[in-house]
């Protein structure tokens, strides 16, 4: 549940300031769990049947084929998303370890590092299913909150700095709304384990008698308490110590004591390693079954090898060409990450429930999915603002 989207938080918090920074991460919070215990109550509303996939459950919403044309699109976009993401914040994350432990060494361009971090993908994403991947995902949880205790410890030993500042960051008022609206898809992008959590409920053993939901909703509740321990601190603590002078990953704002900072870093490549498998692992489920399904493709070794080493290669080159973390985030945030998380989910509970018009479910839901429409249109613009200006100083494949 931990993304890297964390490192960003102390830096949306600059973007957004005090107030807004503080009521947007602590609403998101609680709508993004009260969205999941609704997909993890779903997931066996049906006695006997269990939706195993996100888009069965938009399905049996929507209907068949709208369900479909609904769901699937966003998915795919959230899934290839923070698998791009993980990209770039693997490279960086390899480039500021090489840079710390060897300062004198020679400067190694981003490139060769994020080709570094996708070479341990096209190994890996041959494992056959998310338990073989169990493994992977222990140490990365264990990963996520040991970076995330460096990231707010390491700010407070270095103390507020001097002439830190608080206010907005940009010169003009188009700026600072812009940069607003960025700040708010950074947010979106931390929270974001919705998209496979039916997935891994499937994993969970079921009967009538002990429903799949109950372990599973205990799962989401320590994740959720794990999340809290590792996205406030940060937020908060990065942001007071640094001000509006944070870069948009808080590792690279910090650099002593070198050892500990280097560490960190390592900790963050083992946590997206982790993280981009079970990110991808529904893609490749769903690329190997249109091929076979749709196109008549013989499923064998050969298809995954090509299918499997194409899709790394293709996250790899789109994170190459735009390594702009803070703007990839505020940009997928918004536009991915909103609908499956914020609202998609409430806008299933109606259409299933249809609960009483103006009653507290009503009311509830119909709040979620305003908040993440608002999300939704307003950060892409932000993002994608970050990235174009960005794009102007970087030298592509240079």
């Amino acid at each position: 549940m931990v993304g890297a989207g964390v490192l960003s938080l102390p830096y949306a918090l600059s973007e957004l300031g005090w107030g807004p920074g503080v009521a947007v991460l602590v609403l998101s919070w609680i709508i993004t769990l009260y969205t999941l215990w609704q997909m993890v109550e779903m997931h066996e509303m049906v006695p006997g049947k269990r939706f195993d996939r996100y888009h069965e459950l938009g399905q049996y919403a929507f209907g068949e084929k709208l369900g479909l044309y609904i769901v699937v699109p966003q998915q795919l976009i959230v899934e290839v998303g923070v698998c791009i993401v993980y990209m770039v914040t693997g490279g960086k994350s390899l480039e500021k370890f090489h840079d710390t432990v060897c300062s004198t060494c020679k400067q190694i361009k981003l490139t060769y590092f994020i080709m570094i971090f996708a070479s341990v993908h096209f190994v890996l994403s041959h494992l056959p299913n998310f338990n073989s991947i169990s493994g992977v995902s222990l140490a990365a949880a264990v990963m996520s909150l040991s970076y995330s205790t460096i990231a707010w410890g390491a700010s407070v030993a270095k103390s507020i700095q001097p002439e830190v500042q608080y206010g907005y960051k940009a010169k003009t008022a188009a700026g600072t709304v812009f940069n607003f609206f960025s700040g708010l898809g950074d947010i979106a992008f931390a929270y974001a384990g919705h998209n496979v959590v039916l997935e891994i409920q499937a994993t969970i053993p079921s009967t009538p008698e002990k429903p799949s939901k109950g372990p599973m909703w205990k799962g989401v509740i320590v994740a959720y308490i794990v999340v809290a321990l590792c996205y406030f601190p940060v937020a908060l603590i990065g942001y007071w110590m640094f001000g509006n002078s944070i870069e948009d990953n808080i590792l690279i704002s910090l650099e002593k004591p070198a050892w500990l900072i280097a560490m960190a870093n390592i900790f963050v490549v083992i946590h997206v390693i982790g993280s981009y498998q079970i990110y991808a692992m529904p893609v490749f489920d769903m690329i190997e079954t249109v091929l076979v399904k749709k196109l008549n493709f013989r499923p064998s070794t050969t298809l995954r090898f090509f299918v499997r080493n194409f899709y790394v290669a293709f996250t790899m080159f789109i994170a190459i060409t735009f390594p702009f973390f803070g703007g990839l985030l505020g940009f997928f945030g918004g536009f991915a990450f909103a609908p499956t998380t914020y609202f998609l989910p409430c806008i299933i509970w109606l259409a299933i429930y249809k609960p009483k018009k103006f009653g507290l479910s009503w009311w509830t839901n119909w709040i979620c999915i305003v908040f993440g429409v608002c999300l939704m249109v307003l950060s892409p613009i932000g993002g994608l603002r970050q990235i174009i200006l960005q794009a102007k100083e970087y030298e592509f494949y240079s």
